[in-house]
Order: structure tokens, then C-alpha cells, then sequence
């Protein structure tokens, strides 16, 4: 009986080459548009932000890019990522089912996010750059980018979201143990926290004001550029179309045009004779904004042969202002606001990127979840994974019920050992199923322009 819990893949099983997504779509994904001008951004508009590097990576529609060595000798530090059978889990639940998850924690900043800010901090250090300038949220992402900032001498700051900020003091300070300054936002230092601060003195901030915030610092200096973890394809994840690596690993040469793709995403699961590796029953993962890198990296057989269970749910602390794409920043580039900043809740803690318009699941069940998961398997999950965590535990429970095996595969994107404060809340009664007032958010959003999606 093969009763194998972590499966493993050599250094030398590391992708040499990105995948983009971009070459095997239909159709050419929508341009991001200027919000000043509404027509596509180009180059230009990029140029005062990011290295010319990643600005080709934009745009490039290439299958392959090459991943500098430089990098790839990072990438060994904690890749390949293992893939681990949840046995005790499955005991636990009494399912039939076999539970399969990637587990991306294993990085030195606990979580997938340094897959990108990696190479982002070597591009800028190869252009010359001295410091970027950056926004986090619940902290992931700023911790990542710090991380890499210090491995090649470059300077990092990070407006955080205050509620996190004044929340999550120990994620704070590991940004700082990397070297970076990390900044409440809203902040003093700069003409839009400025702004925001003069309406609300005690605002709890938003992923939005921080971006402007720090879009604002790097359009002012020369030798600064901003990184951000989504959202552009450089950044995003292969869903993205990034060309990440993100539970891809198992492609250590080149294939033929063919079979590279299937092959990279297939080999850790086929080396190892799983009962998933020709098509997964339900492969799970937490899909927002920076959430959608975490589906797009499963090393499934084949993308177009599994029935995705995308958990579209925001995290335990719902009633979050998230930013839209509304104004440009002081040099006219893109910069989102936050389009609720005037009238949302305080207090909400930031669990996570959320997207508005997701569906919801009660904070309860998530952190059921989690806490299920945490003492079977050992590993707390991060915050952006509880979805995903919950949403294969109900896929296994279908599976009792109905008396069918299936394979479940999901994406566990990181550890959440700095982010409990929630599971504070949630032991002490405190934790609340916040609603949005729909009467708020309509006038927010009626103040927003009108954009059709060009031709």
C-alpha cells in the first residue's frame, strides 16, 4: 500500500522558462485602459514605473521566457514546492476522497508571493534602481518584496493598510528584519494619504489609498520604482498571465512546443503514480485579485480537463474597501483609489485581497475550516487560502455523502503564522459577519466614469 504523505522533485526539476498564458489564450486579453485617457496603457505610461524588462514581459505574447539565472539560484532556496496527501484529514472526515494540496509556505517569507517579487527586485536592480515602493495589505506581499529587496541591495518601502498595520505588528516587523520601512497608510507623507486624513482622521485605510500612496512616491524620483504583486501580467499569476512559477514546478529542460506545458505541470503528480494525475475531480483555490495567481499555479494535467471549483469568497473579515481603477496618480499614470474610502466600516481587518462583488462565505465556516485542516495536517493556512482549504473539506464531505473517490488537488499559497489575529477575534466571540451597505456602495460607484471595453 503506497501510503506516501509529501512528494518531492529534485532542484534540477526547477522551470528554466516562465509560462505565459497570454500566448494560448483565444483571444488577446482586455488592455488595461488609462484612466485618464480610457484608451490601452502602452509603454510610455509604464516607463516612469517599472524597468523596461518587465514592461516587454507586459506585453510580450511569447509561450517561453527565459528565467535569469540569478533568479532561478533564488527560486532553489525553497523550490520545487512539495505536494502533500492530506491522509490524516482524509481520516478525519471519514471521506473516500484523496485530498492533494501544493503547499507554497515553504518560501522564506511563507508564501508563493516571493515567486514574483524575486524577479522583480533583480530587473530594477539590473536598471539601475535603488529603492522600490510598494503597497501590502495583509502584509504577504510587503514581506515578500522585502525579502527580495534585501537579497539584491535594493531599498524597499511599504505603505501597509493601517487596520493591518496597527493589527499585525509581527508581520510589520519581519518587513523590517528584511530591511524595509514599512508606513501605516493612510499616511502624512504623501499628497493623497494627505487628503484622505483631512476627511477622516482615523481612517483605517484600504489597499487602494495605500497603491496611491506609493505610486505617488515613485513617480517622484528617478532612481524609485513601484512593484506591485497583481493585478498587471507581470505580476499576477498565470491565470494572470504572469509567467510564474507557482506550483509549476517539473520542467527542468526544454520540451517540444507541444507537450511543455502538460509536462510541467503534470511531472510531480505523474512521477509519483498519484491516482490524480490524469484529471483531478475538483481542483480548488481561492480566486479574487492577487488570489488568482494561487488556481492558475496547481500542477494540473491539463487546465481545459479539470472542473475548477474557484472559491470566489472574501476572506473571514468581509466588509472590506477594496480599490478600482478611478484617477490617475500625479504623473498621469495609472493608480487606483479606492472608490468606498469615505464610507467604509472601521476596523475590518485585511485577511487577504478581496475583489467587491464576490460571493461570501460566513467567517465561521472558513475558520471551522482552517482550524480542521491546522489540526490534522499541522499547517495553519494563510489567510488567501482558507477559502480554498474550506472549499476542498466540502468537496470531500460531497464525496462522503455520495460514496464516490474522487481527487481533490488545491493550492495552499502560504503559512498564516503572522496572521491570527482573526482566530483572536473569532475565539473571544468578537469576530463579525460584516455586510456592505448597499446604499454606500451605490453612491460610491456612481461617482466612478464610464469605461467601454475597446473593440
Amino acid at each position: 500500500m503506497n501510503d506516501t504523505v509529501k512528494y518531492l522533485l529534485d532542484e534540477s526539476m526547477i522551470p528554466k522558462h516562465w509560462y505565459n498564458l497570454q500566448a494560448d489564450l483565444p483571444r488577446p486579453a482586455p488592455a488595461v485602459l488609462h484612466p485618464g485617457t480610457h484608451q490601452p496603457v502602452g509603454p510610455g505610461d509604464l516607463a516612469p514605473l517599472f524597468p523596461m524588462a518587465l514592461i516587454l514581459q507586459e506585453v510580450s505574447t511569447e509561450r517561453e521566457i527565459e528565467i535569469p539565472e540569478p533568479v532561478r539560484d533564488v527560486y532553489r532556496q525553497w523550490r520545487t514546492t512539495p505536494l502533500y496527501r492530506a491522509r490524516r484529514l482524509e481520516r478525519e472526515l471519514q471521506t473516500p476522497a484523496r485530498i492533494y494540496y501544493k503547499y507554497e509556505g515553504v518560501s522564506p517569507a511563507g508564501s508563493h508571493k516571493p515567486n514574483t517579487a524575486v524577479p522583480q527586485a533583480f530587473y530594477n536592480r539590473e536598471a539601475g534602481v535603488k529603492k522600490l515602493v510598494t503597497e501590502t495589505g495583509a502584509g504577504q506581499w510587503g514581506s515578500s518584496l522585502a525579502f527580495a529587496g534585501s537579497l539584491f541591495g535594493i531599498e524597499v518601502e511599504v505603505f501597509m493598510v493601517r487596520v493591518s498595520y496597527d493589527q499585525k505588528p509581527y508581520r510589520r516587523a519581519l518587513m523590517e528584519t528584511y530591511g524595509a520601512r514599512c508606513v501605516a497608510s493612510p499616511s502624512n507623507e504623501t499628497q493623497s494619504g494627505r487628503a484622505i486624513l483631512a476627511q477622516r482622521a482615523d481612517h483605517p485605510g484600504s489597499l487602494g489609498i495605500a497603491i496611491s500612496e506609493a505610486v505617488e512616491i515613485a513617480a517622484q524620483r528617478d532612481d524609485t520604482n513601484y512593484a506591485l504583486g497583481s493585478v498587471l501580467n507581470h505580476a499576477a499569476a498565470p491565470d494572470g498571465d504572469r509567467h510564474r512559477v507557482d506550483g509549476a514546478d517539473g520542467n527542468g529542460g526544454r520540451l517540444s512546443r507541444r507537450h511543455r506545458r502538460l509536462h510541467r505541470r503534470r511531472l510531480q503528480l505523474r512521477r509519483h503514480r498519484l491516482p490524480v494525475h490524469r484529471r483531478p475531480a475538483a481542483c480548488v483555490a481561492a480566486a479574487g485579485e492577487r488570489r488568482r495567481r494561487r488556481a492558475g499555479g496547481l500542477p494540473v494535467a491539463d487546465p481545459r480537463q479539470v472542473r475548477l471549483r474557484l472559491r470566489r469568497h472574501r476572506a473571514p473579515d468581509p466588509a472590506d474597501q477594496d480599490a478600482r481603477w478611478v484617477r490617475p496618480s500625479p504623473a498621469g499614470l495609472p493608480c487606483r483609489r479606492p472608490a468606498l474610502s469615505r464610507h467604509g466600516p472601521a476596523g475590518v481587518a485585511r485577511e487577504g485581497t478581496r475583489p467587491h462583488r464576490g460571493a461570501l462565505l460566513p467567517p465561521d465556516a472558513v475558520l471551522r475550516g482552517r482550524r480542521q485542516f491546522a489540526r490534522a495536517e499541522g499547517i495553519v493556512p494563510a489567510p488567501e487560502a482558507n477559502h480554498a482549504v474550506r472549499g476542498a473539506i466540502d468537496e470531500a464531505i460531497r464525496c462522503r455523502e455520495e460514496g464516490v473517490s474522487r481527487s481533490i488537488l488545491f493550492n495552499l499559497c502560504g503559512h498564516g503564522h503572522f496572521d491570527m489575529q482573526a482566530y483572536i477575534d473569532y475565539f473571544g466571540g468578537k469576530l463579525q459577519d460584516l455586510e456592505y451597505d448597499e446604499s454606500e456602495l451605490a453612491m460610491a460607484l456612481a461617482g466612478l466614469p464610464s469605461v467601454s471595453e475597446p473593440a
